[in-house]
This record gives C-alpha cells, sequence and structure tokens, in this order.
C-alpha cells in the first residue's frame, strides 16, 4: 500500500456525505440515493459509471452547484471543509473544491494563460501586487509557466487541460475534483495528465478526485479508492486491486484494463494479490502465462498475426506486413472496392504572419475503399483534424488532390462534398444550432426537401441508433457533454453520406454507449457506408479498425494493421501515442510477436459483444 495512503487514512475528512439522496426539481425520481462517501485529505480516489449513474450529480453536490445552481429536494448531509455547502456561499466551497471541466474550452475566459490563471483572483480582489508571483506559482505547479503569453486557444489539448489546473490550483484548494479530465486527450497527453495531479498529489498533499471513464490510463499512477456507481448508487468504494478482481466493473458495464480482461478470456482470471492495476507491474503465475499462450495459439489469427513462437501463417488480404518501426507500410488493397477517397501528396498550410505560413499537411498521399472502416491516429495537433477538412472543403489544399468516389473534388463547394461526405466535429458545441433534439437531426434533412414522413422516419432511426429516444422531446441545453456528442452523430448520420468521418465520437461515453454506438458503425458500414475514425482510443483503433493511419507534426508515419501500431513501442513513441496493456502482457508472457494477443483478444472481445447482444 503506497504511503500517502496509510497517511490518508488517519487524516480529517474533506468531504463527506451521509445518506445522501437528491432529486432535481423537473425529475419524478431522485438521481441519487443513499449516498455515504468520505474522502479524506491527502487521498486520490477514482469514481466511475455509467452514464445516467449519478457521478455529475455527486460532484454538484460536492462542489456545491447542488443548491446554487441545480435547485432540488435533499435528503441526509454534505460537509464540504467542514462545511455545508448549501449554507455557505459558493465562492467559499470553491476555495476548498477547485473543479475542472471535462470541455477546458468552456472554463476559459482570458486572453492569456495569464489572465486566464488570474481570473479567479481578480473575483475575489486579490491586490494587484500579489497577483503576478501566486499566478506565477500555479502554472508552475501545473508545468504551463513557459506559456503564460499564450492565448489559450493556441494551445494542445493537454497544455489547455494545464492552464484549467492551474486556475484553479492559484486559490491554493485542497482538493481537485477532475470530471473527465481525459477525455479530449491524446493518450501521450493523457498519460502526462495523470502523472501531473499523481505529482501534485504525492509532492504537495493535494486531495485528488477524478471522474473519468478511461480507468485503465487513470491506473498509470496509483490512486487510493475506485468508487463504483450505478442507477445512483456506491455500489462499491474498494482498493483499486480489490475491485478489478471482482468482476463488478464488468457487470455494471465498465471496462477494466485490458490485461485483466485478456486474462479473463484465457480462463486465468486475476486476484487483488497479484496487484492487476498495471500490466507491468501484475504478478503472473506460470499458470496465467501458459493459459495465454495457449489461448493465443488456440485463436484464429488476425491479418498477418504470428503464433506465439513467431512464425507467421502469412498475410491475409487486405493487410499488410509492417515495415521498419515508424516507417509507412500501406495494406494490399481490398480486391474489387472502388475508391470511395484518395488523397494524392496532399499539402495543407496557413497563414501565421504577414510573411509566414505554417504547413499542417505535408505530402499525405492514402486511400480508403468503399466500405472499409479505418482510424486516424495521432497527437493533438498532429493533422488529424485538418486532414478531415480537406476532405470536407473547409480546408483549402496548398498541393496535391482529393478524389472523393474516384472524382477530382478541386472546385466543389462544401455543400457538393457534404452530399458525399459527412463529418461531425469533436466539439459538439461547433455544430449544435437548434434549442430541440429532434430539430437539430432535422435541420439537414429540411434542407434537403424531404418529406416529413421520410424525415421522422430517419429521425426515429439514428435515435435509437445513437441511445437518444429517451431525449427526443429534450432541450439540448439539458443534455450532458456525451449526450451533445450523440446528437450531433444522429444529425449527420441522418443524412446517409457515403463516407463518414467522425472526429473523436466515443470521447466521454462510458463502455455500454460506446459498445452500443459502434456496433452501430459496424452494421452501417457492412451496408456499404465508408467509416473514417478520427480517434484517441486506443481500444476503439485495435478492436474496430481492421487499418490505420498514424500522423504526426502533418505528416503519414504508418498505414498498416493497428495490432502492429499500437504494438510497436518505437511508433507509438513518435506519434504520442502509448502502447496498451495487450503489449504489456504479451511481453510478460514471452509472446514474440505482440500483434498475435492483440487479434486474439478482439477476436474473443467481439464475441463477448454478439453474446451480449443475442441475450438483450
Amino acid at each position: 500500500m503506497p504511503s500517502h495512503t496509510r497517511d490518508a487514512e488517519g487524516a480529517a475528512p474533506l468531504i463527506e456525505l451521509a445518506e445522501y439522496s437528491f432529486q432535481y426539481r423537473a425529475q419524478s425520481e431522485p438521481t441519487l440515493h443513499d449516498i455515504d462517501l468520505t474522502v479524506r485529505r491527502g487521498e486520490k480516489i477514482a469514481i466511475v459509471g455509467a452514464s445516467g449513474s449519478g457521478k455529475s450529480t455527486l460532484i454538484s453536490a460536492i462542489n456545491g452547484l447542488i443548491p446554487h445552481h441545480h435547485r432540488g429536494t435533499t435528503h441526509g448531509t454534505v460537509r464540504v471543509g467542514g462545511q455545508d455547502p448549501a449554507t455557505v456561499p459558493l465562492v467559499s466551497t470553491a476555495s476548498v473544491v477547485g473543479t475542472v471541466l471535462q470541455d477546458s474550452n468552456s472554463q476559459f475566459v482570458g486572453l492569456t494563460v495569464a489572465e486566464d490563471v488570474a481570473f479567479s483572483l481578480e473575483n475575489q480582489q486579490v491586490p494587484h501586487d500579489e497577483m503576478p508571483a501566486r499566478i506565477a506559482q500555479a502554472a508552475s505547479l501545473a508545468g504551463i509557466g513557459d506559456r503564460l503569453d499564450a492565448s489559450p486557444q493556441d494551445l494542445s489539448g493537454g497544455q489547455k487541460q494545464r492552464v484549467a489546473i492551474a486556475g484553479v490550483l492559484v486559490d491554493d484548494v485542497e482538493v481537485l475534483l477532475l470530471d473527465e479530465p481525459l477525455a479530449n486527450l491524446d493518450p501521450a497527453a493523457g498519460r502526462a495528465t495523470v502523472e501531473l495531479l499523481d505529482d501534485l498529489h504525492r509532492e504537495r498533499g493535494t486531495t485528488i478526485v477524478i471522474v473519468e471513464h478511461r480507468l485503465e490510463d487513470v491506473l498509470h499512477r496509483d490512486v487510493d479508492r475506485i468508487v463504483l456507481m450505478a442507477d445512483g448508487r456506491i455500489i462499491a468504494d474498494a482498493p483499486p486491486d480489490d475491485l478489478l478482481a471482482s468482476g463488478l466493473l464488468e457487470e455494471h458495464g465498465i471496462r477494466p484494463p485490458l490485461h485483466v480482461a485478456a486474462l479473463r478470456h484465457a480462463g486465468e482470471p486475476v486476484t487483488a494479490a497479484q496487484r492487476p492495476s498495471r500490466s507491468a507491474d501484475i504478478d503472473l503465475t506460470s499458470a496465467q502465462i501458459a493459459a495465454v499462450r495457449t489461448w493465443v495459439d488456440a485463436g484464429t489469427h488476425g491479418p498477418g498475426s504470428p503464433t506465439t513462437d513467431g512464425s507467421t501463417p502469412g498475410p491475409a488480404p487486405g493487410s499488410g506486413e509492417p515495415g521498419a518501426p515508424g516507417t509507412v507500410s500501406t495494406p494490399a488493397e481490398a480486391p474489387h472496392a472502388p475508391l470511395a477517397l484518395d488523397l494524392h501528396a496532399v499539402r495543407c498550410e496557413v497563414p501565421v504572419g504577414p510573411a509566414r505560413t505554417a504547413v499542417l499537411l505535408e505530402g499525405i498521399t492514402a486511400s480508403v475503399r468503399r466500405g472499409e472502416m479505418i482510424g486516424v491516429l495521432g497527437s493533438n495537433g498532429a493533422g488529424k483534424s485538418t486532414l478531415a477538412r480537406v476532405i470536407c472543403g473547409a480546408e483549402a489544399l496548398s498541393g496535391g488532390k482529393v478524389l472523393i468516389g474516384g472524382v477530382d473534388a478541386h472546385g466543389w463547394s462544401v455543400t457538393e462534398r457534404g452530399k458525399r461526405v459527412g463529418f461531425v466535429l469533436q466539439e459538439p458545441g461547433q455544430m449544435i444550432s437548434q434549442p430541440q433534439v429532434t430539430d437539430e437531426i432535422a435541420l439537414g434533412l429540411r434542407a434537403q426537401g424531404l418529406e416529413a414522413e421520410e424525415i421522422s422516419r430517419r429521425t426515429t432511426v439514428v435515435l435509437e441508433a445513437c441511445g437518444l429516444t429517451p431525449f427526443r422531446t429534450w432541450p439540448v441545453s439539458a443534455l450532458s457533454h456525451g449526450q451533445k456528442k450523440r446528437v450531433t452523430i444522429a444529425s449527420v448520420l441522418a443524412l446517409e453520406p457515403e463516407v463518414l468521418i467522425l472526429d473523436e465520437p466515443t470521447a466521454g461515453q462510458d463502455f455500454a454507449h460506446y459498445s452500443e454506438f459502434m456496433g452501430f458503425l459496424r452494421t452501417l458500414n457492412a451496408t456499404g457506408t465508408t467509416v473514417v475514425l478520427i480517434t484517441h482510443d486506443m481500444h476503439l483503433a485495435v478492436e474496430h479498425t481492421e487499418r490505420v493511419l498514424v500522423l504526426s507534426a502533418g505528416r503519414l508515419l504508418a498505414d498498416a494493421d493497428p495490432a502492429v501500431v499500437l504494438t510497436d513501442p518505437e511508433l507509438t513513441r513518435r506519434a504520442d501515442l502509448v502502447t496498451t496493456g495487450l503489449y504489456d502482457l504479451a511481453r510478460r508472457c514471452d509472446i514474440a510477436d505482440p500483434h498475435a494477443l492483440v487479434h486474439r483478444f478482439v477476436q474473443a472481445d467481439r464475441a463477448d459483444q454478439a453474446d451480449s447482444e443475442a441475450c438483450r
């Protein structure tokens, strides 16, 4: 047990909820039921649960938004820093608990990083001569001290997250409460954020409460406890190793770390005593190692996947052999399928001053055949979204050409391209313009002049596919960030494009909605729709695509099987990705080519999902 855990056990409680229940004024049933939760000074805990489990409402009870912003009926007690948030001004609770939201952009108010960090101090009328030192200290603690003069909007996703953290650290808060802090970050930036929070926890004694779907990333560093929520109740509150071994996460729709799931598939589930939180540290038994090797060898290997002794049965159609680490390796083309997208030496540059330009894409050559589902991977700022905007015509080419359906799209308007290619942006606020859910979905259909009956049919289909049927009559403003994201996806799906490009489609979504939505995309893909997934989600790339394009600094590093890419440490390092826990498990089990294990895992996971769907 980490030393900070022993210290926290004897520390005074900072947050206490006892038999706490809450019912929103507009709801007919309580959202939280009989919550008993204590967070002691110096603890670090993670809160997990499916969408609708009550996590966001619990956050609002802790940071004082209930009852100051969200009205309703409460029972039981809440104490934050020894005070009831309902009886003190919101600013008093905020001086104890600093909240960092999922969407960092929504917290920015200043023109520069320094102005943004200073915002809270301005509100508190702190003397101006005291501000520079406090701003510099908070920015330094958050690892953003060298960017105080930069505009927050010009920073990478990870840097924006650090600015948001600095903005609450400037108040010297005792608790950092983070709502989905990793949702919009690439894997490397996500790991860096987890490491930053761990540094603040260990070196300053800051109490950390993280609400997050990406549990494997959170467990990159130690946490003291995981609180599992479902249906507005706390189902479990236990050390990570105990909870991972219990099976409760899977039972309640939370994906465990991939190495834990793989060992279960192999018939040798983990025990708490093995310290299973991290793949590199788990104490594997000889029986588990043998079971994993047997399980991998017994499976039907994916494209080009070798057996555990390193022999390879040969590449399958539609796959390619990887080249040297970090080099482009182009899969063989699927026979007979025409090209949906064909990019030739694509270059994109934008002016950044009177006499300077910035190159966003340089020499991208790749093709996507009709009916493929491919991934586009890379760090924040690698050029993934720029590539999508170039294809859709929202960003001008500086060189090269883009063919859509075999036709050069040069000179096409954005509207003309939109009839062939649908693009779902990463930020839902950039797409939504209507007040009601169904109006937003119907907007594009009305613009195409479709009959009311057809609009209604398509709206019903996509509402169901995106898990939005219960919210069809809701105002968009009442939805969560993840629900708004699904509305934007539904509005584009309703247009039935030939090529669908989705920018981070599963960010911030729980595993149940993730699985349901990806199942729908697979069905759509099987009927001929070409799907391009721009994603930070390593699990998504491995499990749902046969091929990925890896970008870094506007250049194409690789075009290959995702299992090969994500088990290549050098390539993942260059692209600011991370190898998954499956890579560590393969290495620990002496499997010569880790992507053999990855393909076997995908096969087993898809079979599990098919069984679950059949039982529903």
